[in-house]
């Protein structure tokens, strides 16, 4: 990789797909109701939204059936994520997906990642995003992200603020796809400075 070129690791989910705007459309469609994405405000809570009796529910629901692909199949992507991807690709940057998913879900995300052109020729579907080796992260889910802190000391750890979780010693807050671009923008240029110099 060229020198100043970043290892990112991106989530999907409430990252650059927008999920809770997924299950919930799918929901209202489905069964007649009105829910918004903004009612999701914790991370294991979606059955108690969506009304079912526990998390097995929810995800039976949202697996393939006879009459429709999973809720991961259709995910609209969330304001700015494909054009900030594209423009860090375009600086150099190695785009590497790190994202959770049940197992019903595989063939329809990499389908998604096919149908948005997401910038990427490297994809990990793990629970244990800690092993995948990067240079940053970018990721929203409060039983990760101090796992990447914990395992990962040497990556510069992005939390994706969101209703369902909160501040990490260690881990740096972002708003916006944006405040990520800045980030490793900054993160680029100091391990370009503190890189040893040939002699």
């Amino acid at each position: 990789m060229a020198s100043g070129s970043l290892r990112l690791g991106i989530d999907l989910d409430g990252v650059v797909a927008d999920f809770n705007a997924g299950w919930t459309d799918l929901h209202n469609a489905e069964f007649g109701g009105a829910l918004t994405p903004d009612l999701v405000t914790s991370w294991n809570g979606l059955h108690t939204t969506a009304g079912f009796a526990d998390m097995d529910a929810f995800w039976k629901w949202a697996s393939p059936n006879a009459e429709r692909r999973s809720i991961f199949r259709h995910l609209a992507l969330l304001p700015d994520a494909i054009e900030t991807l594209r423009t860090l690709a375009d600086e150099g940057h190695k785009i590497v997906i790190v994202s959770t998913k049940p197992d019903f879900a595989i063939h329809d995300t990499y389908h998604w990642l096919a149908d948005n052109e997401i910038p990427t020729r490297e994809v990990h579907l793990t629970d244990t995003k800690h092993d995948v080796d990067c240079d940053v992260f970018l990721d929203d889910s409060p039983a990760v992200l101090p796992d990447l802190v914990k395992h990962r000391p040497d990556a510069l750890v992005c939390r994706y603020v969101r209703a369902w979780n909160k501040p990490v010693d260690g881990a740096h807050d972002v708003t916006s796809w944006q405040e990520f671009h800045a980030l490793v923008t900054v993160e680029s240029q100091r391990r370009v400075t503190q890189a040893p110099r040939r002699h």
